[in-house]
């Protein structure tokens, strides 16, 4: 059993704590110099109330998250047991559904313990962690997943250096390991997943949703644009709901292959859809050199990109990413503008939109809307939590 800090915050933090937000913020601490990472606190309002114990964490986010309000609950096995099972009957729809085998089982502060993901790929188990203290939990964690669920394998992202990066490692925990690569479905379409390979497994679980919108509703017959393509699931789902072509654009050299293993194991024919190694940026000035216009253009940017020639954030850059695809989607075409940046809300969003069509002098309708998947659970009180907005726009 760990020792328990017994620690005075700010009333702000107090406050914010009492009320549900999960977070440990720094300024809500007189100093957190002593705090080492993994400590258990004892957290006290200034006038020594009890209001809640937490751990230390630091992230870009905060220097920890609260864990419990109750002042006998020990953080050990059990607790982090009883969190885990609490998490996967709330995916229980999810494990039943023999078309989509990936998925989140555990989404950090939505499911109880910030600075912790699990997903799920077909009997496998994926832990990322997110700060040196939630690591330092990795046994009791695994114990209670262990207890929680049977598995296949179990591997591991370490993501916590100084600025958050991957740390590169052999990410095989324990079990057997996983083909390679690993075929998983989503909502009927296939995806070559690798757990042992890099920071990036091969498809962002939280677009599902959006993918499926796309492929039911948005391609058939239509010319799909997809840039910043990462591996081209996008791509797939489109060619699957019957679009006449897709143009995959990702400034990535392992794009090419990534996408084309996508399209293969999807048995896509690679040579009727275009897959193009370039800057989105310098794409968008070719394809207006060249008059090219798409019925469907897909923006799904990093939150911030640097590239030789460009440095893009999307805080600051959306609205002329928008205005570029604006200028080659067809008239009564479809924008699908996503974006993951959690500093800003829908409300700021949907002003670039705003913005962006009226510089461009055209008219536009948003048809759909979407945010995190309900595998993704988040806090109400925790906005942050909720970074994924993704706005269907019809432009006149």
């Amino acid at each position: 059993m760990r020792i328990e800090l017994d620690l005075k915050v700010k009333d702000i933090l107090a406050q914010d704590l009492q009320k549900g937000v999960p977070i440990l913020w720094k300024d809500g601490f007189s100093e957190t110099e002593s705090l080492n990472e993994g400590s258990i606190l004892k957290l006290r309002n200034p006038a020594g109330k009890f209001i809640g114990k937490g751990y230390v964490g630091t992230q870009n986010k905060g220097i920890g998250w609260l864990l419990t309000k109750n002042e006998n609950e020990i953080i050990d096995t059990a607790f982090f047991q009883k969190k885990i099972t609490n998490a996967v009957k709330h995916r229980e729809d999810y494990y039943n559904n023999p078309d989509t085998t990936a998925f989140r089982v555990f989404n950090g502060e939505g499911d109880g313990i910030g600075g912790l993901t699990i997903d799920y790929f077909d009997g496998y188990y994926l832990l990322s962690w997110y700060s040196e203290g939630i690591y330092s939990f990795k046994e009791m964690i695994l114990d209670a997943l262990d207890i929680s669920v049977s598995s296949k394998g179990i591997y591991e992202k370490k993501r916590f250096d100084t600025k958050g990066q991957y740390l590169e490692d052999d990410d095989f925990v324990k079990g057997e390991r996983g083909e390679v690569p690993l075929i998983v479905k989503e909502n009927g379409q296939n995806f070559a997943i690798y757990l042992n390979d890099g920071a990036m497994v091969g498809v962002f679980l939280d677009q599902r949703d959006v993918r499926k919108k796309i492929r039911d509703d948005y391609s058939n017959g239509k010319t799909v644009l997809n840039t910043f393509s990462y591996t081209g699931a996008f791509s797939v789902f489109a060619v699957a709901g019957g679009a006449t072509k897709t143009t995959s654009v990702d400034l990535a050299k392992r794009s090419l292959s990534k996408t084309t293993e996508q399209f293969e194991v999807n048995e896509i024919d690679v040579e009727k859809q275009d897959i193009i190694v370039m800057d989105v940026f310098d794409y968008f000035k070719y394809a207006k050199r060249k008059e090219l216009a798409f019925d469907v253009v897909i923006l799904d940017p990093p939150s911030f990109a640097r590239s030789k020639k460009y440095t893009f954030s999307s805080a600051k850059d959306y609205t002329n990413l928008l205005k570029d695809a604006i200028a080659i989607t067809e008239k009564n075409g479809v924008i699908i503008a996503s974006t993951n940046n959690a500093t800003f809300g829908m409300k700021k969003f949907k002003s670039f939109i705003e913005k962006a069509f009226t510089e461009s002098n055209r008219k536009y309708a948003i048809e759909e809307e979407f945010s995190l998947p309900s595998d993704f659970r988040t806090l109400p009180l925790f906005k942050e939590g909720n970074y994924l907005k993704v706005l269907f726009i019809r432009a006149k």
